[in-house]
C-alpha cells in the first residue's frame, strides 16, 4: 500500500509539474501580447500626434508647433512687389448693335456665296451712339457695299476677316467725321459671322 501511495503521489507531482509547464508558457505569451499591444498603442499615439502637428503647420500654426518642437518658425517668402499698372481706361465703353444683321451675296470662284454678319460698334460718349443711330442708313449702305465687294477666299481666313473689320471701322469713322466733325467710334466687332 505504501508503494501505491508513493506512486499516486509521484503521479500527482508529475501532473502538477505538467500543469506548471503548461501554465508557464501561457504567462510568457501574455507578456508578449501585452508588449505588442502597448507598442501598437504607442505607434497610434505617435501617428495622431504627428498628424496633429502637420495639420497645424499647414493651417498656419507655425509658431505654436515650432515652440512645441523647439525649432525656429519658418518665415513665409515675401510677396513680390508688382510694378504699378497703368490705370484702366476710365472712359465708359458704350456698344450699339447695327441691327438687323447684314446679309449680302457675292460671287465666289464657282458659285454665289452669302454672308450674314452681326456688327456692333463701340464709342465712349452717349452722343456718339446717338449720331450712329442718326446716320444709320448712310452707315448701313456703305457697309453693305463694302461687304458685298469681298471675295470668299479673303473672308475664309482670319486675316481677311480682320481686314474687313478694320475697313468697316474706317468707313463708319469716315461717315461720322464728314457728318459731325469727329470719328466718335473707336471699335467695330463682328459678333456673328456666317458665310455660305
Amino acid at each position: 500500500m505504501a508503494k501505491t501511495e508513493e506512486r499516486d503521489r509521484r503521479d500527482r507531482d508529475d501532473e502538477d509539474d505538467d500543469d506548471k509547464k503548461a501554465k508557464a508558457p501561457a504567462k510568457g505569451g501574455g507578456k508578449k501580447v501585452l508588449l505588442i499591444a502597448s507598442g501598437a498603442m504607442l505607434l497610434l499615439v505617435a501617428s495622431i500626434l504627428g498628424t496633429f502637428l502637420i495639420t497645424r503647420m499647414l493651417a498656419g500654426g507655425h509658431a505654436a508647433s515650432s515652440a512645441a518642437t523647439g525649432t525656429a518658425p519658418v518665415q513665409p517668402a515675401p510677396k513680390p512687389k508688382l510694378a504699378p499698372t497703368q490705370p484702366r481706361n476710365t472712359k465708359q465703353e458704350l456698344y450699339l448693335a447695327l441691327d438687323p444683321p447684314f446679309v449680302v451675296n457675292f460671287q465666289g470662284q464657282n458659285a454665289m456665296h452669302f454672308l450674314q454678319v452681326t456688327i456692333e460698334v463701340m464709342a465712349h460718349e452717349p452722343a456718339a451712339i446717338k449720331d450712329v443711330k442718326e446716320y444709320m442708313p448712310h452707315i448701313r449702305n456703305n457697309l453693305v457695299m463694302l461687304l458685298s465687294n469681298q471675295s470668299s477666299a479673303d473672308l475664309s481666313t482670319l486675316a481677311g476677316k480682320e481686314k474687313v473689320r478694320t475697313e468697316a471701322l474706317a468707313e463708319i469713322q469716315k461717315i461720322l467725321q464728314q457728318e459731325t466733325g469727329s470719328p466718335q467710334v473707336y471699335a467695330v466687332y463682328f459678333t456673328s459671322f456666317v458665310m455660305q
